[in-house]
């Protein structure tokens, strides 16, 4: 029998890795994500797993891949190369566990994806539970495996979701999810991914870096 290879994520350890990198302090990360240094400082500590938009405005504020603060790996990327794949098996992925829902990122050895595919356990009973409404540039699509899901959002009423059912929507648009069935909720959500403006910044920064090198080295 194949061992899976579920591992738990460690953003914290990853942003505090890049950051020192960067010779960052927290309240430069601050400004450049818009999140609270209290938040990051919990984030590197480990007091806290971030939320998916947490996530991918530390990936667009540091320019840096949203799969790279999930397997620790904060090297330079390589560019994207045609003819790639990431094979999944039952079980593999990286874990986030929060009050509100488990969430399994897969295919984290690929960087410059054009979505984030997710695996995911609503454990929110209520709105309550579920804290307050996220949202994150994009879209998102929601496929309900198994037990019942409520999606609530800013903009429509609370949408009552069974296993089968699925829903594409304005990611933009603020949202939560409840599980209000008996049955465990489990879903895969896709959502598309800001990360080719990061990829940019990246590619921006590193060609700024380079001609910053062939000056310093034409001055002596």
């Amino acid at each position: 029998m194949m061992a899976t290879r579920t591992a738990m994520a460690k953003p914290g350890a990853a942003l505090r890795a890049f950051r020192r990198k960067q010779g960052w302090t927290l309240s430069v990360v601050s400004e450049k994500t818009e999140l609270p240094v209290s938040t990051l400082s919990r984030i590197e500590n480990d007091q806290i797993s971030p939320t998916y938009d947490q996530l991918t405005k530390l990936s667009l504020g540091l320019s840096i891949d949203l799969a790279q603060l999930l397997s620790g790996d904060t090297e330079e990327v390589k560019p994207v190369q045609t003819a790639r794949r990431s094979v999944n098996r039952a079980g593999d992925g990286q874990l986030l566990d929060t009050p509100m829902q488990a969430l399994r990122y897969l295919s984290v050895d690929l960087t410059n994806k054009q979505f984030a595919p997710i695996m995911g356990e609503v454990k929110a009973r209520s709105l309550q539970e579920a804290g307050e409404f996220h949202r994150h540039d994009g879209e998102e699509f929601v496929y309900v495996i198994s037990g019942e899901l409520e999606l609530h959002s800013e903009s429509y009423t609370p949408l009552n979701l069974r296993g089968g059912d699925s829903v594409y929507f304005d990611s933009g648009m603020a949202h939560a999810y409840v599980s209000v069935g008996k049955e465990r909720c489990r879903i895969l959500s896709i959502c598309t991914a800001p990360f080719e403006h990061a990829a940019a910044n990246r590619t921006d920064n590193l060609r700024i870096g380079r001609a910053r090198i062939r000056a310093r080295s034409a001055e002596r």
